[in-house]
């Protein structure tokens, strides 16, 4: 089942907790009522907003991420589930003990998808699809030669060239709307590599101490490019600013159908087939992540 993603922004709302059913009270009277279960993401992004301690242990214990954010609309912080999978011990393990080599491996294989899925993204005469193409290939275990950015830098220019625009987490417009919008996909792919049994602070190439997402920013990194097309549409229309209007374009990505392994799947799913894909390497039982066709 596919699990919903809601986002909560309205003033004066309570959130709590009634028979294992999230209860979403506006100005005193019920709005909705959401079984737990049924939740993979919970967005809350209002400052006059109350919840109970109950509800947010119960949405952890049923397996769903929530992302708190602040008065910029801008996530904060991230609750994820501690114990989504019988066999987190184990699986742990295996994440640590995976050897570098494999590591480098797997990371050449998402710098590779990532560079194809921006090719993807630019129009079929611009200028910039033949140097993106030769850079994809030339991606070596480890990324040693840092492509991944020779290519950002090209493709960045390319997207938006109406603008002299840089990609920076605090820069202008567009930046807000990628940031929500990859802010979305990264909190569903914690939520997969949690129900994996895996740790999201493990990566296999982001290693910042002060990152506890490591390993979701290691598999963002090929599902970007959804993001910046769906951005690149929005901007052109005008929309500059995260309204409520922008946040549901971003969110129904997370139900668009993309290519997998020759399969037509929603985005969720797509996430947790590359997270059982990864475990599999981790165990010895593939050497290729499953990642999404352009």
């Amino acid at each position: 089942m596919i699990k919903r993603t809601v986002e909560v922004s309205s003033e004066g709302v309570f959130l709590h907790l009634h028979q294992k059913h999230l209860v979403i009270e506006c100005n005193g009277e019920e709005a909705s009522r959401i079984p737990c279960e049924d939740l993979g993401i919970l967005t809350l992004d209002s400052p006059a907003l109350l919840c109970t301690q109950d509800i947010l242990a119960a949405l952890a214990d049923s397996g769903a991420c929530v992302v708190v954010c602040g008065r910029d609309h801008n996530p904060k912080g991230l609750l994820w589930p501690l114990a989504a999978n019988v066999l987190l011990t184990e699986r742990l393990r295996m994440q640590v003990d995976a050897a570098e080599p494999l590591k480098k491996r797997l990371w050449q294989q998402l710098v590779q998808a990532k560079i194809l899925g921006q090719l993807a993204v630019l129009p079929d005469n611009s200028p910039f699809r033949a140097r993106l193409e030769f850079l994809a290939n030339e991606v070596r275990s480890g990324d040693p030669d840092n492509i991944e950015a020779q290519a950002s830098k090209i493709y960045w220019k390319a997207l938006f060239p109406a603008i002299d625009f840089v990609r920076e987490r605090e820069g202008k417009p567009p930046n807000n709307l990628l940031n929500y919008g990859y802010m979305v996909f990264r909190a569903s792919i914690v939520r997969a590599i949690c129900a994996a049994g895996l740790h999201p602070s493990l990566g296999l190439h982001h290693h910042n101490k002060y990152n506890q997402f490591c390993l979701a920013d290691d598999l963002l990194e090929p599902y970007r490019h959804y993001v910046d097309a769906q951005v690149k549409q929005m901007f052109a229309t005008g929309i500059t600013e995260v309204n409520k209007e922008a946040k549901k374009d971003l969110l129904s990505l997370l139900t668009q159908r993309v290519n997998i392994e020759g399969e037509n799947r929603p985005m969720m799913i797509a996430f947790g087939r590359t997270v059982s894909s990864l475990l599999a390497c981790y165990a010895g039982e593939a050497k290729r992540l499953e990642l999404p066709e352009p």
